[in-house]
């Protein structure tokens, strides 16, 4: 009995825990719910006139004397903001935490402060959350292209997040930058976005994971983040009429990202225009907004920009929840097997053959003959491979109406009964894992021109 009653005891003491467990369509319902947040970018590029600095660049430069993150949450909340995210980590690797992994940081600085720390310590303080962009991008450390992508070098990021996921308590969202980006050329396989992404929901299952640069990837899916990002400043814009997934679009209250000489007298955007055209009908189309406003060197934010925050609070209140996210689909996290792999398909309109559906680009299409009345496209995998999603990117919504998966398993085609999620352009058949060699769709029915930009072919 004793051995009973302490089972009993065991499995009650994990029922809390177990009812603490969002899903996620819950966090991203909560993270839309935030609407606005500021953006912080404060580092060694606060220092130099560049957002991108010398990865040489000693740490000795870094010295704000009044440095005080509470001033920082107090600008932040008399704008109405929920949650500060902070660059912990810019593409020069320079951190602004206390890390055991480099000596490249706040803690080898005339400062030898832990940034971070104290802003989390003044978020708490004021009821208020934290959010982390971090550069999967390190020029400081050799985690760039051309330069052999080591585990060893997974191992460093892996322990870095470590670090900023276990020292610092609950974190809203990890905003990840440099990766998959046409200027940051590191790919989702040279770091293994899969295998970062679940390494950050162990250990934090309630934090959601974005990728800032999610650009050429269709606004109607998931494509390796919990969250649709849109970098404004990048020419990245969301669609507010159409969107139908929890998203997110940033931009700098300055001219750049990171405080510069002329900031204190310089022009800010207009924070009116802001209210107006961004976070209002954003706030209805599923967007939370964020902010950025770059404290100086001394380590405060300007006066002009504090009080351009504080305006944003006095014509625009938030009141939190005012719609309710729809179901979307669960995030794509998978390396597609498919880029880059043989393909055949039926007969190609003109020049767009069938290598334009697996080129990794989705402003280039296969597009189907006219005049070919069952249509294909097919796919030969490295060898036998699980395969457990597949995915098929239109390249206009609205054309394909019915296809039908095929595996090629031990050398005979077959069919796959599979659940279809819809998302616009974005086509996903996910089923249980199977092993196979070659995977062909054929097209059942459409209207107008069959134009496919991509097909997807994914573990799980």
């Amino acid at each position: 009995m004793r051995k009973f009653a302490l089972l009993l005891a065991f499995l009650a003491s994990l029922l809390p825990a177990c009812a603490q467990r969002k899903t996620l369509h819950q966090l991203q319902q909560e993270f839309v719910d935030l609407r606005f947040g500021m953006f912080v970018h404060f580092g060694l590029p606060t220092f130099q006139e560049a957002d991108w600095t010398d990865p040489q660049l000693s740490p000795e430069v870094f010295n704000p004397v009044r440095l005080d993150t509470d001033q920082w949450v107090k600008v932040a909340k008399s704008a109405g903001a929920k949650f500060i995210c902070i660059s912990v980590k810019h593409h020069a690797g320079f951190c602004m935490w206390d890390t055991a992994t480099t000596d490249y940081s706040v803690m080898n600085t005339p400062l030898h402060r832990d940034v971070l720390g104290e802003l989390v310590q003044s978020l708490r303080k004021e009821g208020m959350q934290v959010m982390y962009h971090f550069s999967i991008l390190d020029t400081h450390h050799g985690i760039r292209p051309t330069l052999p992508f080591t585990p060893e070098k997974t191992a460093f990021i892996k322990e870095q997040l470590k670090e900023l996921l276990t020292k610092y308590g609950p974190v809203n969202t990890l905003m990840f930058d440099g990766w998959d980006a046409p200027w940051g050329r590191i790919s989702y396989e040279d770091i293994s976005f899969p295998e970062i992404y679940d390494y950050v929901k162990s250990l934090q299952p309630g934090c959601l994971v974005m990728d800032l640069n999610g650009a050429k990837y269709p606004q109607d899916g998931l494509f390796y983040s919990d969250i649709r990002c849109y970098e404004q400043g990048a020419g990245q814009k969301i669609s507010a009429d159409v969107n139908r997934l929890p998203a997110m679009a940033c931009y700098p209250l300055q001219r750049t990202w990171f405080w510069k000489e002329e900031f204190p007298a310089a022009q800010l955007r207009d924070v009116e225009a802001i209210v107006r055209e961004n976070i209002i009908p954003y706030g209805e189309a599923y967007c939370t907004y964020i902010l950025n406003a770059a404290p100086n060197r001394d380590g405060l934010i300007d006066d002009n920009a504090a009080a351009a925050m504080a305006r944003i609070g006095q014509i625009w209140k938030n009141t939190g929840h005012i719609v309710n996210v729809p179901a979307a689909p669960a995030p794509i996290t998978e390396i597609n097997l498919a880029i880059g792999k043989p393909c055949d398909s039926s007969w190609s309109d003109d020049m767009d053959i069938m290598d334009f559906a697996n080129d990794d680009n989705f402003s280039s299409a296969w597009v189907s003959s006219p005049q070919v009345k069952e249509p294909w496209w097919s796919v030969t995998l490295s060898e036998d491979t699980p395969v457990g999603m597949v995915v098929v990117t239109e390249k206009k919504a609205g054309g394909l109406k019915k296809w039908q998966l095929e595996l090629l398993q031990n050398g005979v085609w077959t069919p796959v009964k599979a659940r279809e999620e819809e998302a616009g352009r974005v086509h996903i058949l996910r089923f249980p894992q199977r092993m196979a060699s070659a995977a062909r769709v054929r097209f059942l029915s459409w209207e107008g021109e069959l134009a496919i930009a991509e097909v997807g072919v994914y573990k799980k």
